[in-house]
């Protein structure tokens, strides 16, 4: 049970915030404290709506003195939706999303609290980017801190490997710097540590030049699919970095270009994103038109609109989970293509298998990262909005996983998944790796304040 918080403290932090306080029974509290994912509704004490770093810190201060658990919200895409905890402070970053891009630098620096849409649309004037999550919705800090797995990735690297500096709350509600000069033992745990080291109120990124992109979205029917995720392989296996995507079993979407009698139907589609135009993309990605798609988007497409084309609804019920493999061979391409077909019926669940390699492999390997070296990754992403189909979707995630195994590493980025024991986060990192990241939050979060995470234990 959370502790009591007086009348006096909190009209404290009221004073001392820029931003808002929210609590129980006020306007607002119920669409402040929603979640991405509709499976979780939690009652936080009380929410800082920071508008300035000098806000994370007076809230960060607060939570300590008043023994309120503290989580810190972004996004609030993560699905195990530890951005609000019952009976605890919500470090809300969301009104602190000003980017501030530097063309001549190359360089862009954005707030804690902003989306992958407030950082799209500012760099897309000067046609520049960095790699960015899927859909437009993630939260940038959050994506960036675990990783960073996007479109772009086999081009640029991962989102974290372009990170140059981040400014940070911690626990003692002090401001640090980390950078590859300043703190560089805490720049190194934040590639891919997560928020576990405090609260990030700006990253410093690079961007690169992206005059133009393009995507290919091929829908084939179910009884195609293992020649079309086969052709995707091996097209996958010697596409230059430019592009990236996946091959993915879905029920067709209510979109203008799904025919209407396919809408809600099983089919297996082909995503081919590319750094370029639409004709080198089309030339590339023939062997998959010659398979007779029944529905085909190929465009050329701002970077903008490709990262919002595939945005989910906020409100669905979410379950996810990530494997990622050494090598997918025809019998994987078996056991995933016959998963696919057995999606639960009645959800929104999509079964995906991402292109990795490029420059995600050759990057540096001194990150704690291991997965990164993995050629392919399964990401089984069940949605839904009837309770009744919970735990049909969650056991359908649970054996996607288990048809995996045969052919995965034992990392696997922990952005992709829900809370599934510390074992796999150390496993994700790597057990040396884990005791290096333990070292850095036992020197920056020694009483584990910042656990509402995929969490690493401060050492000792």
């Amino acid at each position: 049970m959370a502790p009591h918080v007086s009348e006096s403290a909190l009209a404290g932090l009221v004073e001392d915030l820029a931003g808002e306080v929210i609590t129980p029974g006020d306007p607002g509290y119920d669409e402040a404290r929603v979640l991405h994912n509709g499976m979780i509704d939690r009652r936080p004490a009380v929410i800082a709506q920071c508008a300035t770093q000098a806000d994370v810190s007076n809230a960060v201060l607060f939570g300590r003195a008043t023994g309120l658990p503290i989580a810190v919200r972004g996004g609030g895409h993560s699905v195990a939706g530890s951005s609000v905890i019952d009976g605890a402070l919500v470090v809300d970053l969301r009104r602190m999303h000003h980017v501030f891009v530097d063309p001549e630098a190359m360089t862009v620096r954005v707030e804690g609290g902003a989306t992958m849409a407030h950082l799209d649309h500012a760099c897309q004037p000067f046609h520049v980017a960095t790699t960015g999550g899927r859909v437009s919705t993630t939260g940038v800090g959050g994506f960036v801190l675990g990783g960073g797995s996007g479109w772009l990735e086999r081009k640029f690297g991962l989102a974290s490997d372009n990170l140059l500096a981040a400014d940070l709350i911690t626990a003692e509600g002090k401001h640090v710097r980390a950078d590859a000069d300043e703190n560089p033992e805490l720049f190194w745990a934040l590639h891919g540590g997560g928020g576990n080291f405090g609260v990030a109120t700006s990253l410093t990124m690079r961007v690169h030049p992206l005059p133009r992109t393009s995507v290919a979205m091929l829908f084939f029917l179910p009884d195609d699919a293992p020649e079309v995720v086969r052709t995707f392989r091996d097209l996958g296996e010697r596409a230059p970095d430019e592009f990236g995507g996946g091959a993915i079993y879905l029920p067709a979407p209510p979109e203008p270009f799904v025919p209407e009698d396919m809408v809600g139907k099983l089919v297996c589609g082909a995503l081919f994103t590319y750094a370029g135009p639409v004709g080198e993309l089309r030339d590339f990605a023939a062997p998959l038109f010659a398979l007779d798609p029944v529905v085909q988007i190929v465009t050329d497409i701002p970077y903008v609109d490709l990262q919002s084309m595939l945005d989910d609804p906020p409100g669905l019920r979410n379950y996810w989970s990530a494997e990622y493999l050494r090598e997918f061979p025809d019998e994987a391409v078996d056991a995933f293509c016959d998963r696919g077909a057995r999606i639960p019926p009645g959800t929104a669940t999509q079964h995906v298998l991402f292109l990795m390699g490029g420059a995600v492999a050759a990057g540096s390997s001194r990150y704690p990262q291991p997965w990164r070296t993995a050629p392919w990754a399964v990401h089984p992403f069940a949605t839904w909005e009837d309770p009744a189909y919970d735990d049909q979707a969650r056991q359908w995630v649970h054996d996607v996983r288990a048809d995996a195994r045969p052919w995965a590493i034992e990392s696997t980025y922990l952005n992709f998944v829900g809370s599934e024991g510390e074992q796999r986060i150390v496993s994700s990192f790597g057990e040396e790796n884990y005791r290096r990241l333990a070292a850095v939050k036992a020197a920056f979060d020694p009483d584990n304040v910042f656990r509402y995470n995929q969490n690493i234990v401060p050492a000792g």
